[in-house]
């Protein structure tokens, strides 16, 4: 037994692997536990955590509502940049781990506790992220992770130590999962099982937040988002609270049948994965907001934000939200934002959103300049005689000099 951790917050959702992970603790360390539980929008009550927490034996309970911080400071600081993971996943999983681990270490410092612990396993990404997070806010935190240290493995095994120790196992829980999920307010994954074949094409019980885009409706719905300083303040003309304003979008979004992502990823420990994730609001978000920028970006601006946006995406995907180098590129993208602002007109259509006006009062769009018919002077033709000739200079001479 080990007795060198007096008092462990642990992240705990009431689900079958933390409470097990819970009587695990008690056990192996000996200590005292805290349970922290987090509403971070993932659609199911976690009230019952706190009495199942009770049940055994713990405490100090901790069950906090977060979607607003999380939608506030996590989600929309990176929707300001773009960011994608390989072009395509809009990291609903990633950004919702350090607010977590943030907490934890809050939590910690608050109850006097010496260690924290994560149900993440061995081979994913969401040790790194947790971890980085608890190191960067106490470099001299005790992390416990269970599934690196126990011989549970199995979920068999998991239910054989439920048993044993009365703890409570719900009846969808008995048999074996067919995949993994994870959820919050930005979206929901699942991985593993039935999934784990990269041929195979998912089933439609795989999906909960989205209709299948063949079953949306047949005319197509608008939403118009209004955007100040990059942010979304505004839904047809409403204005919401973040976490207000990305539910609505997710049920726009989901009675759409849009969102849907079927991604082979490479994690950040080495090896492939396949995914399957629903980021209904997210995906018109990330829509409408590059199409305000492109009225009120200049080029340059544009043009280097989606140069740094993989890096500053990787970051968030590997787990180093609390680095100097993502703080770095965070500050260079807000400046980016001060004149983002206006109003961007979707269609919503069997799964598509589509951009079908913006508007902005900072627009850098003239139609002066650009118009096909007279434009009274705003821009001489002959000038670009010389604007090209000397972008050609350099080829011309190549060309010259090697025949």
């Amino acid at each position: 037994m080990k007795r060198d951790v007096k008092k462990v917050v642990l992240a705990y959702s009431g689900g079958l692997d933390t409470s097990v992970i819970l009587k695990w603790l008690q056990q192996t360390y000996a200590c005292e536990i805290v349970t922290f539980t987090a509403d971070l929008g993932q659609g199911e009550d976690v009230e019952p955590a706190r009495a199942k927490a009770r049940m055994l034996g713990v405490k100090e309970i901790f069950v906090e509502d977060l979607r607003e911080e999380f939608v506030r400071d996590y989600v929309f600081p990176m929707f300001r940049a773009n960011a994608l993971y390989e072009g395509v996943y809009l990291l609903g999983t990633s950004i919702a781990r350090p607010l977590i681990a943030k907490r934890q270490i809050e939590i910690a410092h608050s109850v006097g506790a010496d260690a924290v612990a994560h149900g993440a396993t061995g081979k994913g990404n969401d040790q790194v992220r947790f971890e980085l997070g608890y190191y960067a806010l106490d470099p001299d935190i005790r992390v416990i992770a269970p599934w690196r240290e126990w011989d549970l493995t199995s979920r068999a095994k998991l239910i054989e130590f439920a048993e044993a120790h009365q703890i409570p196992i719900t009846r969808d829980k008995r048999g074996e999962a067919p995949f993994s999920v994870d959820a919050n307010l930005l979206h929901i994954s699942a991985e593993g099982k039935v999934l784990e074949d990269p041929w195979a094409e998912p089933e439609e019980f795989v999906y909960s937040r989205t209709v299948a885009p063949e079953q949306a409706p047949d005319r197509p719905t608008y939403v118009e988002i209004e955007f100040r300083g990059g942010d979304p303040v505004a839904v047809d003309g409403h204005e919401l609270s973040p976490a207000s304003l990305l539910t609505r979008l997710n049920e726009l979004g989901g009675a759409n049948g849009i969102g849907r992502v079927d991604l082979v990823e490479n994690r950040y420990v080495g090896m492939k994965s396949r995914g399957v994730y629903e980021t209904p609001g997210g995906t018109i978000l990330a829509t409408a907001h590059r199409a305000i920028e492109s009225l009120t970006l200049d080029r340059g601006s544009a043009h280097l934000k989606d140069e740094l946006m993989p890096r500053y995406a990787e970051l968030i995907y590997n787990g180093f939200w609390f680095s100097p180098e993502r703080l770095m590129l965070q500050a260079l993208i807000d400046k980016s934002q001060e004149h983002v602002e206006g109003t961007v007109r979707l269609k919503l259509y069997k799964g598509s959103a589509a951009v079908a006006g913006r508007k902005s009062p900072k627009s850098l769009y003239s139609l002066a300049h650009v118009t096909f018919e007279d434009d009274a002077g705003a821009y001489d033709q002959r000038d670009a005689a010389g604007f090209i000739k000397l972008n050609a200079l350099r080829l011309r001479l190549m060309k010259k000099g090697r025949g």
